[in-house]
């Protein structure tokens, strides 16, 4: 068995290059990997590709990626909620662009490519201009409209318990995407509030086994973007 741990997140992350696509876990504020996008922030990768389910808050965690200028496309469900203004200033500028996909297509896209699935067929966004330039097929009558499944070259996801071997417990709706952006990226990295011994996690409980994670560093109190928000911070 592999020990998968490292020493802190800016070595988590050290390695990905300007122009990846990376996939990052969270609902809004629930398992957002705030640590590990802050040494993304702080290691200086450029042109990224990110897809996530919204575009951040306040001047933290991912949105602060985008106010870096870090982000060169992001695709997304919901690019602007009530504190959202970075994504939405600079995609009026013309400064990063927007893929929009409805949120169960986003995941249907992540768990088709997490599952080797090159492309789908759903009713979802027919006759809408997200439908548009897309294979369109009637399958018993009904309209569907062609899909593809998105891989990722980096994955950065939160988790609440870890072991060594990157098998993952999530708090709740933390979960959310993480699970199947971790099937979809071709290197997982997870940021843990704990990493307990092997054997220290039921094997009855286990939501994301670790063979579909590379790299596990604990951050211990982690920080919550609503707080950062609410207090005004900006990073760096």
């Amino acid at each position: 068995m592999i020990d998968k741990r490292v020493a802190s997140p800016a070595e988590a992350v050290a390695d990905i290059p300007d122009g990846a696509t990376v996939m990052i876990g969270g609902f809004g504020e629930a398992g957002s990997p705030i640590e590990l996008i802050h040494a993304l922030i702080d290691q200086g990768a450029r042109n990224l590709t990110v897809v996530n389910n919204n575009t951040g808050s306040g001047e933290v965690g991912l949105a602060a990626l985008i106010k870096a200028e870090r982000v060169s496309r992001m695709i997304c469900s919901y690019p602007r909620t009530a504190n959202s203004t970075v994504f939405p200033e600079l995609y009026g500028a013309g400064k990063v662009e927007l893929d929009l996909v409805p949120q169960g297509t986003l995941a249907e896209r992540i768990r088709a490519g997490g599952a080797g699935i090159p492309g789908f067929y759903t009713p979802t966004s027919v006759g809408t201009p997200l439908a548009e330039g897309k294979e369109h097929r009637d399958f018993d009558g009904r309209e569907y409209v062609f899909e593809r499944g998105l891989v990722a070259d980096f994955t950065l996801i939160k988790c609440r318990t870890a072991d060594p071997y990157g098998n993952l417990l999530f708090n709740k709706t933390a979960r959310n995407f993480s699970p199947l952006m971790a099937m979809a990226g071709e290197v997982t990295i997870v940021q843990a509030d704990e990493v307990v011994t092997a054997g220290g996690i039921d094997p009855e409980c286990v939501v994301t086994p670790g063979i579909f994670v590379d790299r596990v560093v604990e951050v211990a109190n982690p920080q919550q973007e609503s707080d950062l928000v609410r207090r005004g911070v900006s990073y760096p």
